[in-house]
């Protein structure tokens, strides 16, 4: 599928990674895609991404990723269902990182020789990212993966990621008209 990818989105897989290792995480996840995302110029994601105004919200979009990860990747929506049932995540966090430390519950390991050089894994949800992905330049004509094919990926997979581009008002109808037009709002 690689073959296929152009070099924006090759760049995007390539910089995930790197956030990956440098969080210390165990496995690249949507998260760390959309921040490779952010860190792109020059693409027609990161065009995107500013005609929507998310450019310079990108400190932002870094905070709400990290506070999803402190959660150990739960939506906000999933905290309130556990809420529903009487469990408070903000409790469980706050008891595991007082022991733990902070961050203990996002399975980020800071100490580098567990990897022994190494790429790190993908996870489900960045596998599911590069599949969708395939999917939407298929339901748009489109030859090759672009970049942008990630970013309309990953608004319309469930999950973290696509939560908080929702929250800054990045979605798959208001990205898709950015690229194709309105025309094709609905396609995908």
């Amino acid at each position: 599928m690689f073959e296929r990818f152009t070099k924006d989105a090759r760049d995007v897989v390539h910089g995930a990674t790197e956030h990956c290792r440098r969080s210390g995480s165990q496995s690249v996840d949507a998260g760390h895609m959309l921040l490779a995302l952010l860190d792109r110029e020059g693409s027609r994601a990161s065009f995107t991404l500013a005609a929507l105004g998310l450019a310079e919200r990108g400190e932002s979009v870094r905070g709400a990723l990290e506070e999803a990860r402190r959660r150990a990747g739960l939506t906000r929506a999933e905290a309130d269902a556990l809420a529903g049932l009487g469990i408070d995540v903000s409790e469980i966090v706050a008891r595991v990182e007082e022991v733990h430390g902070v961050g203990a519950m996002s399975g980020d390991r800071k100490d580098e020789r567990w990897r022994s050089g190494r790429r790190p894994a993908f996870g489900r949800d960045a596998k599911d990212v590069l599949e969708k992905s395939l999917r939407v330049a298929l339901a748009h004509r489109d030859r090759y993966i672009g970049d942008e094919h990630l970013l309309l990926a990953l608004t319309v997979l469930p999950g973290v990621a696509a939560e908080v581009l929702a929250d800054h008002g990045v979605t798959y109808e208001s990205a898709t008209w950015v690229l194709y037009g309105e025309g094709q709002a609905k396609a995908g």
